[in-house]
């Protein structure tokens, strides 16, 4: 019998991926999506499945349905869309989570939160376990997002200890591919699009600083696996790619590949921007048995493939 799964922001960049995945099993879905970073375009190939459902709801806002799981992915995640209306940011990580943790009680069935290495800060750490506290600033332009995210997980955690549910939290490092949303102002969607249209690519910075990054068939497969653990594993786990690049290499990589004619532009830092961003993932590997696969160049030509055609479909303006 097929499992019914809810997925929230699953018209969103990884939820689109996280359906078309669960669909692939064989698992009724269930989309929840308020379409204000999400995309009718990214669930299109899945609205004529009869095992696929969309319900536009906002998750600030308590909803009651039937189903055996939950991945609560709901929240804008690049700084562009979090920092657009922060107190809906804070909302949608505080109030979507204690929501969707009570829909899960009623229901006595397993959650899974989206966290996010952002809840590291600027960290002192490096690369960061899960064991690391981190280095936020609680009052910051990022806070909105941060804080959301850390106060989600104390939630999770307070659920389970005063009512024992089956609780995972995975941590999620940067990740990128098709469905990216082309003006999220994430740094691989930014170099692109800027690649593509022949425009200057901005790096902020010097450009020394480092990222890492996950290919998103990589991070779904995680998310799953996550999942199908026992209700005794209840992370946080890491979830992200342990090689690291500096945004200088990355910025010559993409022009590289794209063939692009743009040149390169330094714009000071933004605020609380993190010098070095990389996931310890021993204890995905421990627990989970998963490693990310695909090679950055693999991930990038899929992606640029994906962009490629999209600004074809709009005529090259991605505005």
């Amino acid at each position: 019998m097929a499992t019914r799964v809810l997925v929230t922001g699953g018209a969103g960049f990884l939820g689109s991926h996280l359906c078309q995945r669960l669909l692939a099993q064989g698992q009724e879905v269930i989309c929840l999506d308020n379409f204000f970073t999400g995309s009718k375009r990214n669930i299109k190939p899945f609205l004529g499945d009869p095992h696929f459902e969309l319900i536009r709801h906002d998750v600030i806002q308590p909803i009651r349905l039937e189903v055996d799981q939950i991945f609560n992915l709901a929240c804008p995640a690049s700084p562009v869309h979090y920092q657009h209306n922060p107190v809906a940011t804070t909302k949608t990580s505080v109030m979507g989570a204690l929501n969707m943790l009570g829909l899960a009680k009623r229901l006595n069935i397993p959650i899974l939160q989206a966290s996010t290495s952002e809840v590291y800060g600027d960290p002192q750490e490096h690369p960061q376990t899960e064991a690391y506290w981190g280095h936020v600033n609680p009052f910051g332009i990022r806070s909105c997002y941060d804080e959301g995210k850390r106060c989600a997980e104390a939630l999770f955690f307070d659920y389970r200890r005063q009512h024992h549910m089956a609780i995972k939290i995975a941590r999620i490092f940067n990740t990128y591919g098709p469905n990216m949303h082309p003006a999220d102002g994430r740094v691989i969607s930014n170099f692109i699009v800027q690649a593509l249209t022949n425009k200057p690519i901005t790096i902020f910075g010097k450009g020394n600083q480092t990222r890492s990054f996950c290919f998103v068939d990589d991070l779904v497969s995680g998310l799953v696996q996550l999942m199908g653990t026992t209700s005794d594993i209840t992370g946080p786990i890491n979830l992200g790619n342990p090689q690291e690049h500096t945004i200088l290499e990355l910025a010559e990589l993409i022009l590289e590949l794209t063939q692009s004619r743009s040149t390169l532009t330094f714009e000071p830092l933004p605020g609380d921007d993190p010098k070095q961003r990389c996931p310890d993932v021993e204890l995905a590997s421990r627990v989970l048995q998963w490693a990310p696969s695909t090679p950055l160049r693999e991930g990038l030509n899929r992606t640029i493939a994906y962009f490629d055609q999209l600004l074809r479909e709009t005529e090259g303006s991605l505005t």
